[in-house]
C-alpha cells in the first residue's frame, strides 16, 4: 500500500512538472512570435502558426477563420502599411498546459501621424510547438 501511494505521488509530481514545462516552453515560444512581429518579420511570425491555423480575429469577421502562412504574412504587412511603426507591448502573459493567454498594449502611427494604443487579449491554443489557435479580442 505504501508503495503503491508513493507511486501516485511520483506520477502526479511528474505529471505537474511535465504541465508546467509545457506552459514554459509555450510562454518561450509566444515571446519569440511576438518579438518577430515587433521586428515586423512577418515571415518568421507566421512560422511560429501551424499552417491553416485557426484564427477568430474581429479584423477577419465574426466568424473563426483558416489562415495559411501566406494568409498571415499579408495581414500583418498590409497593417504595417498602415501603421509603420506598429509595436506590441506585453502586459502580462498567463499559461495553463497548451493554453497561452497574452494581455498586450499595441501602438502605433496612423499614416497621417496620430498615434494610437488599443488594448488587445489574446487566447493561444499551441500543439507540437506551433500555435492552431489565436483567438484575439479587442474593442473595433
Amino acid at each position: 500500500m505504501k508503495t503503491l501511494l508513493i507511486c501516485a505521488a511520483v506520477l502526479v509530481s511528474a505529471s505537474a512538472a511535465l504541465h508546467a514545462g509545457d506552459a514554459d516552453t509555450n510562454v518561450a515560444l509566444v515571446e519569440q512570435m511576438f518579438e518577430a512581429f515587433n521586428q515586423h518579420d512577418w515571415k518568421k511570425m507566421a512560422s511560429y502558426y501551424a499552417d491553416n491555423a485557426a484564427f477568430l480575429d474581429p479584423t477577419l469577421g465574426a466568424e473563426e477563420v483558416k489562415q495559411s502562412h501566406a494568409d498571415i504574412v499579408k495581414k500583418y504587412s498590409n497593417l504595417q502599411k498602415m501603421a509603420p511603426d506598429i509595436h506590441d507591448d506585453i502586459q502580462h502573459i498567463h499559461a495553463a498546459g497548451n493554453t497561452v493567454v497574452v494581455e498586450f498594449v499595441s501602438s502605433g502611427s496612423a499614416p497621417d501621424g496620430t498615434k494610437w494604443k488599443l488594448p488587445i487579449c489574446t487566447v493561444l491554443t499551441l500543439a507540437d510547438g506551433k500555435i492552431i489557435r489565436d483567438a484575439t479580442y479587442f474593442d473595433k
